[in-house]
């Protein structure tokens, strides 16, 4: 039953994670031309498209998109739910799960994206078409840390004060919404 839930639970949320990085390619204007950003798209475009065509955007913000973060996390929630207890049974309670769990994808997804720039700065000296679109997709966040911390010996602290007030916002969402947000 254990591996089970694992698999339907790191299936759901690396197809999030992947939806939630579309999502934010479009708001951070990322090069589409890219092959990494290509991959993206080439893996949502099947649902993405049909939905868009039904669902309009909000300014810059892909609807769409959002939604099937969000209809995904509550599957998530659901197939999990049925896995362990043996029933299909729609909790209302699954829909705010369902929108906490997709915040908290959303702040490991920067995390994620935040970690693997930071190594391959390290070790690709700016050829990896990854770390460009990385570079674009975090340097909205990290330049106005860059205005308060500047850049010491060629070491760039400002994502390390972005993880830190990462970790500071997960521990004061779990201080709000309590013990669940650690479960999720």
């Amino acid at each position: 039953m254990n591996s089970l839930v694992f698999l339907i639970s790191t299936a759901f949320s690396l197809y999030i994670m992947v939806v939630l990085l579309r999502l934010w390619l479009q708001w951070a204007r990322a090069d589409f031309y890219n092959p990494f950003s290509q991959f993206i798209v080439k893996a949502t475009q099947p649902i993405v498209g049909p939905l868009r065509r039904v669902i309009p955007s909000l300014g810059s913000l892909d609807l769409a998109t959002l939604l099937l973060a969000y209809i995904l996390t509550v599957v998530k929630f659901v197939s999990l739910n049925w896995v362990i207890t043996g029933t299909l049974v729609l909790n209302p309670s699954l829909f705010f799960y369902g929108a906490l769990s997709l915040l908290k994808a959303a702040g490991g997804l920067v995390f994620w994206v935040l970690l693997i720039r930071a190594i391959l700065s390290w070790v690709s000296q700016g050829r990896s078409p990854i770390e460009y679109v990385m570079h674009q997709l975090t340097e909205p966040m990290t330049a106005p840390i860059r205005r308060f911390v500047p850049v010491m010996g060629g070491l760039d602290l400002s994502v390390l004060v972005l993880f830190i007030g990462l970790q500071f916002a997960n521990f004061l969402i779990g201080d709000l919404v309590g013990p669940i947000w650690f479960q999720l």
